[in-house]
């Protein structure tokens, strides 16, 4: 070939099947998924297959404070209001977060009753078959226990119930806009007006 060109170079062998990713295994992993659920659960029996008891919680940030959801592990103040104590608790399906505060206490109180909920249903089984100890459960219990398929005690979600009302003339006649940014007005004003009265009722006095 003639003139100063570009000595062919192009690489066209590369190992292009590495960088492929294919979903024809789809329903073969659906299928190991149910036997290693299977597994576990015959493996940790009689405990529930989803793992140990968690407290209900409410989310960071203020754009998900109002949504709950199951927290790392009960407080110790949690554990004791229940009447557990806290080296109990992990033994018996129970999560514990000593780092985790109470800052509410509707939230203190919920907790509380989900432990003494559990605490009720709860059935233990003896280390060893035939030695029973305190805080086992009878044998009548035992027999007629079973394996907890799934979440024992799931975190239900309500929805806030809205009463919906007929509009009347005074609503309407109402500026709440107006009302709101002079309340905030007054809010704003309250320490120089309050100052100045103090300072008006001093000047009274002399």
């Amino acid at each position: 070939m003639k003139h100063n060109n570009v000595i062919p170079n192009g690489h066209f062998k590369k190992k292009w099947g590495n960088y492929v990713k294919t979903t024809f295994n789809q329903p073969a992993m659906k299928t190991r998924r149910r036997i290693a659920r299977q597994n576990k659960a015959v493996k940790i029996f009689p405990r529930p297959t989803d793992g140990p008891l968690r407290p209900v919680v409410h989310g960071q940030t203020l754009k998900y404070n109002m949504k709950v959801r199951a927290g790392k592990g009960f407080t110790l103040e949690e554990l004791k209001a229940a009447g557990i104590p806290k080296k109990l608790a992990p033994t018996i399906g129970i999560s514990v977060d000593h780092h985790r505060k109470n800052r509410s206490l509707e939230g203190f109180q919920s907790n509380v009753q989900r432990l003494k909920t559990y605490k009720a249903k709860l059935v233990i089984f003896p280390r060893c078959a035939h030695k029973f100890k305190a805080g086992d459960s009878a044998p009548e219990e035992l027999a007629n226990a079973t394996q907890v398929q799934g979440d024992h005690m799931p975190i239900i979600h309500k929805m806030p119930t809205m009463e919906l009302v007929k509009l009347t003339s005074d609503m309407k006649s109402v500026n709440a806009y107006g009302k709101i940014r002079l309340e905030g007005t007054n809010k704003r004003h309250a320490g120089a007006r309050a100052k100045r009265a103090s300072e008006a009722e001093n000047e009274e006095k002399k």
